[in-house]
């Protein structure tokens, strides 16, 4: 089975195959229509043979290998620039690496046909007709376009998240639609104090980077984010039982890497943040909202519930809080070392509620 952060990459990197494969299979049909039953480039006078499949199992091997590439080494590199500078800045990368490519693949593939050395005059001047014609240089331009909308898509998907732009794109939300969700609000303890400390520029920095290091968690264990409000990161699962579960191991791995990263906060810093946090779960209303701008939006009374389970962490002197709810849907019982602090009443709320502490 493949993991969350798997799966998410894989969605981020099959559009870098599957497009240009698609490109590369229409624009094979488009130049047989063109051509007819030419054997040969009428330009250049270099043979031609309909064969859509190579070209396309190449066009899917480098796009692959492209969005490897982009998802693991590149996006991390160009992490702080500009979106317009990223998709400049990658585009021009890869289409370098793609010339070089075709170059390698030409020089070799035009040497074995004419059983040549590749350095051979007669290869080398087949080539410099090749590279100098109209049909590769539109086929070029036509993989630059598909190269661009993947390095677009995978910038909107960062920027407004994976699960929001694939919901977006299906209008899975298109309609209200009522369903069962986990919820974590999590809250950076002391903000305000560092805030006053740090200054609003290095504060903001701080958040930045305090919000990275979390998402790798929230990746792990296949969390979407909702809203970030100022210090405060909505985190969401639908409900199963592996999900239960992962609420709270995604909570924990959040601390652990955190921790691991104390160093790098009080060198930067002088600061180390943590954080608190509620969970629940309940029915809700998900849809897509607004004209302007859209977003989804979760409505019921969860969401209040579990704001105001996460404002009873300092009360009970506890970094995790959860409800009835969670605590009994948690299987096997004994997973964690969780403690009932009772019946509590909730800031708003007639009733009380049953809290559980995990230690």
């Amino acid at each position: 089975m493949f993991s969350h952060r798997k799966k998410r990459n894989l969605v981020k990197i099959l559009p870098f195959g599957i497009l240009p494969m698609v490109f590369s299979i229409t624009y094979s049909l488009l130049e047989k229509g063109i051509l007819g039953n030419y054997d040969f480039y009428p330009s250049t006078g270099n043979p031609y043979l309909f064969n859509p499949i190579i070209p396309a199992l190449i066009a899917l091997v480098l796009g692959i290998f492209i969005g490897i590439l982009e998802i693991f080494y590149l996006s991390n590199f160009f992490i702080k620039k500009s979106f317009a500078q990223k998709i400049i800045f990658k585009t021009i990368i890869y289409f370098g690496i793609v010339i070089l490519s075709i170059f390698i693949i030409s020089l070799l593939s035009t040497a074995y046909e004419f059983k040549a050395n590749p350095l051979d005059p007669k290869v080398l001047e087949s080539i410099s007709k090749f590279f100098s014609s109209f049909a590769l240089w539109s086929i070029l331009l036509y993989f630059t376009i598909g190269l661009s909308f993947c390095l677009f898509y995978t910038e909107i998907s960062d920027n407004i998240g994976q699960y929001v732009i694939l919901n977006f794109f299906t209008g899975k939300y298109h309609k209200p639609v009522e369903e069962e969700r986990i919820f974590m609000f999590l809250d950076m303890k002391s903000s305000t104090t560092i805030a006053e400390k740090l200054g609003h520029i290095k504060y903001f920095d701080l958040l930045n980077d305090y919000y990275r290091d979390l998402s790798d968690s929230i990746i792990k264990y296949g969390g979407e984010i909702y809203q970030y409000v100022g210090d405060e990161i909505v985190i969401t699962w639908k409900v199963n039982n592996s999900n239960y579960v992962n609420c709270i191991e995604c909570f924990l791995f959040m601390q652990e890497s955190l921790l691991n990263k104390k160093e790098k906060y009080l060198k930067k810093y002088s600061v180390m943040p943590s954080f608190k946090a509620g969970i629940h779960s309940g029915k809700v209303t998900t849809g897509e909202i607004g004209k302007i701008k859209k977003e989804f939006l979760f409505t019921g009374d969860v969401l209040n519930t579990t704001a105001r389970i996460q404002g009873l962490c300092n009360k009970f002197e506890v970094e995790l809080l959860i409800s009835k709810t969670i605590s009994d849907s948690l299987k096997p019982k004994n997973i964690y070392n969780i403690v009932e602090l009772g019946q509590t009443e909730l800031r708003g709320k007639n009733e009380k509620m049953t809290l559980y502490a995990i230690k």
